[in-house]
């Protein structure tokens, strides 16, 4: 009999996984009531409530979600080999796996990834940490895109990537990870059996111990005279790039670098470069009204996202009108400062509306996003950009990031 602690969408893609190949399972989760309990099978034995070590002790093993942490006094106890669904997965994959971490720009570069595959008509499956546990992907894919969570490769040992990265390293998770280096100990692991290892050249923390392929501006892949470049070779110029800011443009870096480790032809991932529109809420643009644009980037829940965009637009000609807040789930955002230049205006609301209000003199600080959205439209002149990058979690007002953009939205479409 499998233990599966933590009953979310990943504990039951492993539960439905195991059961279909003829395996007990006992099911574990500290909630009363978990969002899946109606849908897990009736072979299944349940137990809800605090984890018992001796009830745990009767499995084999345990597959634990990965927002549990491995060093659960309960875990621990019960003496058994902890694994999570991808190492599950890695186990019985036999096609070529792409994996893609870091702090920011994973989710848009797994899904380049993906779309550059099925522009070039391969049989592609993307999922892990973004939209599909890796235990609901279809079993017939000739190549695996997963985005990973630091979470996820804890637990991770015998994943032997065609293509893995480390996009950049920034504090996110201070409140799980005691310090960076153990954070970034925990992304570090992706390069473990990697076939290629593609690092960020402005970025040390995302070096692999056994060299690789780098992008960035000292990168084998980096921008030069408005083009994406592979050492002396012109790729595309970055106009033609349908996702916009230099942040994005380091992004497709990263996925032509993956993508040719994976064997993915240069014309395809072009072509998919030429069309895909990006993911929602990252640096999404909403609207453009009045000649202002509209971005919303809810996805930028930590300081390196936040960051990134502001790097990625420093060459607008006119002004950013910057919307931040939320729950900065303890960090430090005071190296934000340096980066207000290009900084019209700062509005700030939510939970930790008067620390991000710190960062630029003269911010204003309001209580929610509704009231922040108009103020910003009635300061933006034509040529601004007014950019909802909040550097911080939304969970102080909304459900999640999604509910967060999709406010922001429908207020810009208001105006």
């Amino acid at each position: 009999m499998i233990g599966v602690v933590g009953l979310g969408i990943s504990g039951l893609a492993t539960i439905n996984w195991l059961m279909e190949r003829g395996v007990a399972v006992r099911a574990f989760d500290t909630r009363p009531a978990p969002p899946i309990l109606a849908e897990l099978p009736d072979e299944v034995e349940v137990h809800l409530g605090p984890l018992d070590p001796l009830e745990l002790a009767q499995c084999l093993y345990l597959v634990v979600s990965p927002g549990i942490a491995k060093d659960h006094p309960a875990l621990v106890k019960s003496g058994l080999e902890i694994i999570g669904d991808v190492e599950l997965f890695a186990r019985n994959c036999k096609a070529p796996v792409v994996a893609i971490t870091g702090s920011n720009g994973k989710s848009t570069v797994t899904s380049l990834v993906g779309d550059m595959a099925s522009k070039a008509g391969m049989r592609v499956a993307v999922g892990g940490n973004i939209g599909v546990p890796v235990l609901a992907l279809p079993v017939d894919a000739r190549l695996y895109v997963l985005e990973l969570s630091s979470f996820q490769l804890e637990t991770t040992t015998s994943l032997k990537p065609v293509a893995a990265t480390i996009l950049n390293l920034s504090p996110d998770h201070l409140d799980r990870y005691r310090t960076m280096a153990e954070y970034g100990a925990a992304k570090q692991r992706i390069y473990q059996g990697a076939s290629y290892c593609i690092y960020n050249s402005d970025d040390a923390a995302t070096t692999p111990p056994q060299g690789g392929v780098s992008f960035g501006s000292q990168g084998l892949y980096h921008l030069a005279g408005g083009m994406l470049m592979r050492g002396e070779e012109p790729l595309m110029a970055t106009a033609e790039v349908r996702i916009i800011g230099r942040h994005n443009h380091m992004n497709a870096l990263a996925a032509l670098a993956l993508g040719e480790a994976a064997g993915i032809p240069l014309g395809a991932m072009i072509k998919s470069l030429k069309s895909f529109r990006g993911l929602p809420h990252r640096c999404e643009v909403v609207a453009e009204k009045d000649g202002v644009l509209f971005v919303n980037d809810s996805k930028a829940t930590n300081l390196g996202s936040l960051e990134a965009a502001l790097d990625g637009f420093a060459d607008i000609d006119g002004n950013i009108i910057l919307l931040a807040g939320g729950d900065a789930k303890g960090a430090d955002l005071s190296p934000l400062a340096a980066r207000m230049g290009k900084v019209s205006a700062l509005i700030c609301f939510g939970q930790d509306g008067d620390k991000v209000a710190a960062l630029k003199a003269g911010a204003h600080r309001v209580e929610t996003l509704d009231e922040a959205l108009p103020l910003a439209a009635s300061l933006a002149k034509p040529g601004d950009l007014v950019l909802l990058s909040p550097a911080c979690a939304s969970l102080d007002q909304f459900t999640n990031f999604e509910a967060r953009g999709a406010r922001f939205r429908e207020l810009v479409e208001a105006l």
